[in-house]
């Protein structure tokens, strides 16, 4: 399948082992309206011209189980299907290190947000290329507060600067991964990929995306899932 270097590659991640919202399958293997969510996320990027290769982390547990159902899904552009670490940058890394070519740019998905947008998509890979790193974000609508370990608010914070960050998350390839390798020598574990940009004093450019590309961690959500796709 890569003739070429690839330009754009993606690593569909979940947690390591997996969480299972009460279930025996990892919430990634769950069906919502008769198909996993792990494929309907992978089909989304599957499908777009701007992505050149996918590689899928999952528990290490269901590896197989990954790749066929991917492969029964038709899926094209998977280049590897590999087990996760205990943490999700480890099962990141590992992922990124599991490209047999590495691409110039890669993106960063949850498996659990089916429901991001292809336009989206490109607008996060537009603003990667230009700046370098990039995430998709939505504002912050409710009035936030800085509590203290008492239990009470010490202070509002200034609501039209906060954003949720969401994914995927773009970079350079080489930075990412250089960051990556950086925060592993001294032991320094990010809330996500571009807190490891931020500790390394690297800027990350805002992409303002939808309330709906939601993550579905809990089982409210996945009920939620379900009834959208009715």
């Amino acid at each position: 399948m890569q003739r070429r270097k690839p330009k754009v590659g993606v690593v569909i991640a979940g947690a390591g082992r997996g969480t299972r919202l009460g279930r025996k399958l990892p919430k990634q293997f769950v069906a919502i309206a008769g198909q996993p969510i792990l494929v309907r996320t992978v089909r989304i990027f599957d499908r777009m011209k701007d992505i050149d290769a996918i590689v899928v982390v999952a528990p290490q547990a269901f590896v197989a189980r990954a790749r066929s159902m991917l492969r029964k899904a038709g899926i094209s552009k998977v280049v590897a299907v590999i087990p996760g670490g205990r943490e999700r940058q480890s099962s990141v890394r590992a992922g990124l290190e599991a490209f047999s070519k590495r691409p110039e740019f890669v993106l960063v998905h949850d498996a659990v947000r089916p429901f991001i947008r292809a336009g989206t998509i490109r607008k996060v890979i537009a603003a990667t290329k230009r700046f370098g790193a990039a995430v998709v974000g939505v504002r912050v609508t409710d009035t936030i507060k800085e509590g203290n370990v008492k239990g009470f608010y010490v202070k509002t914070l200034q609501r039209d600067r906060l954003w949720a960050v969401q994914t995927p998350q773009g970079f350079r390839f080489s930075v990412l991964l250089a960051a990556q390798k950086a925060a592993s020598r001294v032991g320094f574990s990010g809330t996500d990929e571009a807190s490891l940009l931020e500790w390394r004093g690297i800027p990350v450019r805002i992409v303002e995306g939808e309330h709906d590309n939601v993550k579905i961690t809990t089982k409210d959500d996945l009920e939620s899932a379900k009834f959208r796709l009715k």
